[in-house]
């Protein structure tokens, strides 16, 4: 198993983490205690250390079953990250409350790597207007959290904000072939090397697109490695970064633990053919996007309510992987009130837009193709 090393933290991790959020479940939702024991149990077998959960995952049910689960494990034979759930705390006595009840659902006396969760602008000014890093600070000064962090989800100038603010153990983004200029992105990598502050990487697969592309470009992956996944091509990319200390998959099946264990244990940073070959299959998705809408925001509020931003993501999203499951999460869940059958085509929004897209047009082609996936 390939092992990364934290020079100022003296810990050494197996670069492949286990994220606990997608574990697989029975037909009524609750996590399938029995597969999940497995799969953990064979990622501890091949030298997996680092096991990431947080508060809310599964409905709040996964720090209560990986305590469960890895309590029969020598507690020092193995990293835990859980994460503190910002957005439920008002008061420096609810971030002990919430520590505490981690700590208890997790049966341990101690967090190794402790997160804030989710951090962006708003979740950011609260930590400081509460004082929630005197709290977690204090913990760590007992030796209850021995690595203190966050995650995060925002633009880069609030990553560099936060970043700079103190001296963090660690910090945890999103990062992905596909995702370099979002959130923190390439800029928010090169200023952890900077700074010196390792790395814990989500989103490597982009949520399982990356793990099935469209043909043309899966042809071009078998012809560099022809036993190789997909989703291991993404894997690699983030892990051939070297101040990336932990990549982590959210493995629900067996068969992902597996492919998993076969790309870290026998972990090949990326060659120049094979960085080219991603390179040119980034172009190649992103030249599916069916309108040029860069998120912007002009053409917002819609006078009638529609999204009109998250609907031309999701529809640039569905045909760049030609995957309708990777956005019917997002497609589904949105209000009727929000999609563009909504529309009554007043033509506000392409007044406003500073691209000249036909917003109008493609509202309705959206919908049609969404509505109606291939």
């Amino acid at each position: 198993m390939e092992k990364r090393t934290w020079a100022h933290c003296g810990v050494e991790t197996s670069l492949l983490g286990f994220g606990c959020m997608r574990f697989p479940t029975l037909e009524d939702g609750r996590i399938d205690e029995k597969r999940t024991e497995c799969m953990l149990d064979e990622a501890m077998a091949a030298g997996v250390n680092y096991y990431d959960t947080a508060y809310p995952y599964h409905g709040g049910e996964s720090e209560r079953v990986v305590g469960k689960l890895m309590k029969k494990y020598d507690r020092a034979s193995f990293y835990l990250a859980t994460k503190l759930p910002v957005w439920l705390v008002n008061t420096k006595e609810d971030v002990t409350r919430y520590f505490e009840e981690q700590l208890a659902k997790l049966q341990t006396d101690y967090i190794d790597f402790y997160l804030l969760h989710a951090l962006g602008k708003d979740g950011w000014k609260k930590v400081r207007d509460i004082g929630v890093l005197d709290v977690v600070e204090g913990f760590q000064r007992q030796g209850r959290i021995r690595h203190l962090g966050f995650s995060f989800h925002d633009d880069y100038a609030c990553f560099e904000e936060i970043l700079r603010y103190r001296k963090w153990d660690f910090c945890q983004i999103q990062y992905n072939y596909m995702d370099t200029e979002e959130q923190a992105g390439d800029r928010g990598y090169a200023l952890t090397e900077e700074l010196d502050v390792p790395l814990v990487i989500m989103e490597p697969v982009k949520g399982g697109s990356l793990a099935k592309l469209p043909e043309e470009v899966e042809q071009t992956y078998r012809a560099l490695k022809p036993d190789a996944s997909t989703a291991s091509f993404a894997l690699r990319w983030v892990g051939s970064h070297p101040n990336v200390k932990v990549v982590l998959s959210g493995m629900s099946s067996e068969e992902q633990v597996r492919d998993n264990l076969h790309t870290f244990e026998n972990f090949e940073p990326l060659t120049d053919k094979e960085q080219t070959c991603i390179e040119e299959a980034v172009k190649t998705l992103k030249s599916r996007v069916m309108n040029g809408c860069t998120g912007c925001r002009y053409c917002m509020p819609c006078p009638f309510g529609v999204n009109i931003p998250e609907t031309f993501k999701l529809w640039n999203t569905y045909h760049m992987y030609q995957n309708y499951g990777a956005v019917s999460w997002g497609w589904e869940g949105m209000k009727a009130e929000q999609k563009p059958e909504a529309c009554k085509k007043c033509g506000k929004c392409e007044q406003a837009c500073p691209q000249k897209l036909s917003i109008r047009d493609d509202l309705a082609r959206a919908q049609a193709d969404l509505d109606h996936p291939q």
